[in-house]
């Protein structure tokens, strides 16, 4: 029986017990807006989406925008480099910048994560007095690779274990900062179990002793509201694939203004160029504004896509989101207990991303088994399941969910799906 959408709506009263009524009462007219939005993303017409961890709901709007990419494509040709795409870059970037608290101007587009990391690596020098590399030992696996090749020019990573395998203490993150530390490429919140780091704290002792701090905020950016100016940092960056519904290709960097004008990327391309068409051979010229942290020709068609995603999260609101997701997790991981469900995730919500886990047994052969229900989560090693329910889903699918999987568990259901492997 495959799970459909409910009506049952999650609410940021939820998650305050004993608010004044008239709170409750804006709570819930926050929660039925957000849920009004639901029609804006198809698949959950037909789908419990409980996955944007990993890939946010396509918007309805994605077509359009795609479908306007190739219009102007076929009709204006060589021209719509000067109509539009050739600013698309820092244009999207600026609805970004209004999630993240960023100035205008200082968000610029790139093709993912990896490759901005190792743009911003380019820059660096590593030297003996201060070549140090400190991230959590539980950084997204993709990132760690390029600071790792980083070794080969002088760099000496330092990785902060954790002590239970899903958080990371933040003495320990603090206690690795020294005088020698270079820079902190750091998640924001993990992508493992969730937890949200203390940003404002690293922040603090990076620049105490005179270190760098780029937030990877893949997994906060859409669901946990973040302003990179009011936490000082000095880099942050992230994708929209994930909780921005934005769709893959199209990462987002940004660098604190003040701090621009000393980085020279290796990485870099004739978009980063002051004039880019005057086509000057020999060293590259950077640019004076965020366009010198750019480099090659854009990706056009994943800028049209990712720019209705934003302008959702926009339109619902990124604190109105988290107080959603609050209510929902909360309420969730109560449900799950009573099932005798346990959970890795974080109890306290203030260090609890979107994203709750079960620690379930034969959890990649419930992920098979509950796709072919209609409800899609994912699974990690070291915690279980994961399920991320975002402004769009309701209570109803979430009891669902839950329901199923003590289901597929008591009745052994998940065996025919143990030998099924999934790439998500």
């Amino acid at each position: 029986m495959s799970a459909r959408p409910g009506s049952g709506a999650s609410g940021p009263a939820a998650a305050r017990p004993g608010a004044p009524a008239q709170d409750d009462a804006a709570a819930q007219d926050d929660a039925a807006e957000l849920l009004a939005l639901r029609a804006e993303f198809p698949i959950l017409e037909r789908t419990t989406y409980l996955i944007s961890h990993s890939l946010g709901a396509m918007p309805r709007g994605v077509r359009d925008r795609l479908a306007e990419y190739a219009e102007i494509w076929a009709t204006r040709g060589i021209r719509a480099w000067a109509e539009g795409w050739w600013s698309s870059p820092v244009e999207t970037g600026n609805l970004v910048a209004r999630i993240i608290g960023a100035p205008a101007g200082s968000v610029v587009m790139h093709q993912n994560v990896s490759v901005i990391e190792g743009l911003i690596a380019s820059c660096l020098e590593f030297r003996p007095s201060r070549n140090r590399v400190v991230y959590s030992a539980l950084n997204f696996p993709s990132v760690m690779y390029v600071w790792e090749a980083q070794r080969r020019r002088g760099a000496e990573i330092v990785s902060v274990p954790s002590r239970d395998g899903v958080t990371v203490d933040t003495q320990d993150m603090l206690a690795a900062i020294d005088e020698r530390t270079l820079i902190v490429p750091l998640s924001h919140v993990l992508f493992q179990g969730g937890y949200i780091q203390d940003l404002a704290a690293i922040v603090r002792r990076a620049q105490a002793v005179g270190a760098l701090v780029l937030a990877d905020c893949y997994q906060s950016a859409g669901t946990v509201p973040l302003d990179v100016q009011q936490l000082g940092l000095d880099m942050a960056c992230g994708g929209s694939v994930k909780w921005l519904c934005g769709g893959p290709g199209a990462g987002w960097l940004y660098v604190r203004p003040d701090l621009r004008e000393r980085l020279q990327p290796a990485l870099t391309g004739w978009m980063a160029h002051e004039r880019p068409f005057a086509f000057e051979t020999g060293p590259q010229k950077y640019a004076h504004d965020a366009t010198r942290l750019l480099h090659g020709s854009p990706a056009v068609p994943a800028l049209y896509a990712a720019r209705s995603g934003y302008e959702l999260i926009l339109r619902a609101g990124p604190e109105r989101i988290r107080a959603k997701s609050v209510a929902a997790t909360t309420r969730f991981l109560e449900r799950a207990a009573e099932r005798g469900l346990k959970s890795k995730s974080p109890a306290d919500s203030s260090r609890r991303g979107g994203t709750v886990t079960l620690d379930v047994p034969h959890a990649p052969a419930l992920v098979a088994a509950l796709a072919a229900r209609e409800i899609l989560v994912d699974s990690r090693p070291d915690v279980g399941l994961r399920l991320s329910p975002h402004f769009y889903n309701t209570d109803d699918e979430l009891d669902a969910c839950l329901d199923a999987i003590v289901e597929l568990l008591a009745n052994g259901g998940w065996q025919e799906h143990a030998q099924q492997e999934r790439a998500y």
